[in-house]
């Protein structure tokens, strides 16, 4: 029997050194022939992306150093967020870099990679969802425009355009042809396989991607230097579009939630008329919430099939679909997909985890009929008895039921006494349209294998349930959600699972100004920890950046008009009601959050009398990239909560 030992002072197989330096960030698969890419954010590396390709068994690099000798971090800085910073074809590989925000083509050469050649000027323009036309030798791009080198502008402008693969545009600035501009966001060019037609998505303030779009569809003429004939054949008021996917016939795949559900339609075209059809009617959803750019959940397996991601119940599972009756052949296994789907004939790769293994780049092998992980992102090890398996929940909310994933404590080397119940620690995600997955994730088993209970919340306004569901905090941000997180806490101390007079709530971003708000405006919690949380919502309303400067018109109204609700829900006006200590975790080159939030919320907490701690890190943005920093930021958290909760750290 293993010893007794106080619940959150057990010994355990993971550390904050090893958590930090053993993890990377796994993101943007593309399959080219037999070969697969994709993106690794490495802590150890300061937080770099690189570019690996994944070729005969061997996974290496594709470009390590740029042509002014300094790093290449492949990495867009479009909506702050990113994604689809590069493409690949079986020639070349095109690549955004973090560094100086231009483009680079990087040629494949026998069987390496020659030195990147820049394809736009340094000017201050960023690029991302890159899509490569082939036959006309360009590159179509998603560009925002900040003015100049090294300046900011919290309005940019938006335009779709194409860019010569040779070259040319690097020293001419001209020769970038834009197709598309006066909406306030662009997005998803995807062009037919013959060249001949080009979608695109639009969306306009105050909206997000999630609310409404447009889905747009033009002929490309000219070599690719404008597009006719333009229409809309999909999006509207009240329906958020998405991953427009050609099939080789010509139609048109896309995601669209007119029904209430995310589902997957199909349209034809002829000279008169466009025909589409709802290919898989179901309450579930076929994409995720367009945070960055270039969402992939579905792919062509082959010329009659879709191989698809889809989310029902909180749960991600793979299917193929019939492109042309729409049927859906789910496949079960253990793994869940999180992320990109890429799929050819005979292979399938996607991000996911299992209940047992970190978030992998897995592929499936239908020839051999195998599994294959062809990269974890983490190192760390944890045996079959210290893991816990998440238990979906759902309990009654304020607002109707909410659902979660409960991890209780767990460990092979430790038990708790018999007369004690575990701390819980209850998880508010960002977004807070985002969701959490059910998969092995380190960061939550360093928790429970120390001997915490950890309730992992999708409160209202989570994706994965529905467009009902998300809509749960339309104009009620810091209301729902603080009702859910809480009711859930009390729910599962009135059922005696864990200490109810030992509760903590953590959460970054969004999910950070939810955990002050919930520290604030309830008292259920004993302690919280912010990751780059937000105090006060009219200073967000008024200096965030772009994408999101609307974002609060839906959830919580508009500004100014309703300043006075903004100061009700913001923490940082109601200090006075605070009742709990709290953690502040925050970068100093934050621009979605401004590091000034945090400064001046704990100065309020101070000045109200109440414990604050705060931890800045330098040169970190929204979110801990460097291992030095993801690990001082653990270590002070958990010595944090062994102050308040009264237990000694292993």
């Amino acid at each position: 029997m293993s010893p007794t030992m106080p619940y959150g002072s057990w010994p355990s197989p993971l550390d904050a050194e090893q958590l930090a330096d053993a993890t990377v960030r796994l993101s943007e698969v593309l399959l080219e022939g037999g070969d697969t890419y994709w993106i690794e954010s490495r802590s150890l590396e300061g937080g770099r992306s690189a570019l690996v390709r994944h070729r005969d068994g061997r996974t290496t690099d594709v470009v390590t150093a740029a042509p002014d000798s300094g790093t290449f971090d492949v990495r867009t800085r479009v909506h702050e967020y990113g994604g689809a910073a590069y493409a690949v074809t079986d020639s070349c590989v095109v690549a955004s870099r973090r560094e100086d925000d231009r483009l680079y083509r990087i040629d494949l050469v026998d069987d390496g990679f020659a030195p990147p050649v820049p394809l736009v000027p340094a000017d201050g323009r960023r690029y991302a969802d890159l899509e490569i036309d082939r036959e006309r030798a360009l590159v179509y791009a998603v560009v925002e425009d900040h003015g100049g080198p090294g300046q900011y502008r919290t309005d940019p402008g938006a335009s779709l355009v194409a860019i010569p693969l040779d070259g040319a545009a690097a020293e001419h600035r001209d020769r970038v042809i834009t197709l598309v501009t006066g909406p306030d966001f662009v997005s998803s060019p995807r062009l037919s396989h013959d060249g001949a037609l080009l979608a695109w998505i639009t969306w306009e303030h105050p909206d997000m991607p999630w609310d409404s779009g447009l889905l747009h569809l033009g002929t490309v003429a000219d070599g690719g230097g404008r597009l006719l004939h333009r229409r809309v054949i999909a999006g509207g008021p009240s329906t958020s579009v998405a991953e427009p996917l050609w099939t080789p016939k010509g139609d048109l795949v896309h995601v669209d939630d007119r029904s209430g559900w995310w589902n997957l339609y199909r349209s034809e075209f002829d000279a008169a008329q466009v025909r589409t059809r709802h290919l898989h009617p179901s309450d579930a959803e076929f994409t995720l919430p367009q945070w960055g750019f270039g969402p992939r959940t579905s792919d062509l397996l082959d010329e009659h099939h879709l191989m698809v991601s889809f989310g029902a119940g909180g749960r991600r599972r793979l299917g193929a679909v019939h492109i042309d009756n729409g049927a859906l052949e789910a496949w079960d296994g253990d793994w869940e997909p999180e992320r990109d789907v890429r799929a050819a004939p005979g292979r399938v790769v996607f991000i996911g985890a299992s209940a047992t293994q970190a978030q992998s780049v897995v592929e499936l092998d239908l020839a051999q009929g195998q599994v294959n992980v062809l990269r974890s992102s983490s190192a760390l090890r944890v045996s079959a008895e210290s893991v816990s398996v998440a238990e979906e929940v759902s309990w009654p909310s304020e607002d109707g039921v909410a659902h979660g994933f409960l991890y209780r404590p767990t460990s092979e080397t430790a038990q708790g006494p018999e007369t004690a119940l575990p701390p819980l620690l209850v998880l508010s995600h960002g977004g807070p349209t985002a969701a959490s997955t059910a998969g092995f994730d380190p960061a939550v088993q360093f928790w429970t294998t120390r001997g915490f209970a950890v309730l992992d919340v999708n409160y209202g306004g989570s994706t994965g349930y529905g467009r009902a569901y998300r809509e749960r905090l339309r104009g009620r941000w810091g209301i729902v959600d603080v009702a859910d997180c809480a009711s859930g806490a009390r729910w599962l101390a009135d059922r005696g699972i864990v200490d109810g007079s030992r509760m903590a709530v953590r959460g970054g971003s969004a999910g950070g100004f939810t955990t002050l708000a919930a520290l604030t405006f309830t008292d259920v919690f004993a302690a919280g920890a912010s990751h780059y949380g937000i105090g006060d919502l009219e200073a967000l309303a008024e200096h965030t950046h772009k994408f999101e400067s609307r974002y609060l018109d839906s959830l919580v109204g508009p500004y100014p008009d309703l300043a006075d609700t903004y100061r009700a829900r913001s923490p940082i006006h109601h200090t006075d009601q605070l009742r709990a200590p709290m953690i502040l975790l925050q970068g100093t080159e934050d621009r979605v959050v401004p590091p000034a939030q945090a400064e001046t919320m704990a100065a309020a907490v101070r000045a109200a009398g109440m414990e604050v701690e705060v931890h800045m890190f330098d040169g970190e943005g929204h979110g801990f990239r460097r291992a030095e920093n993801k690990r001082a930021a653990l270590e002070a958290e958990l010595a944090f909560y062994g102050r308040v909760f009264a237990f000694t750290p292993a």
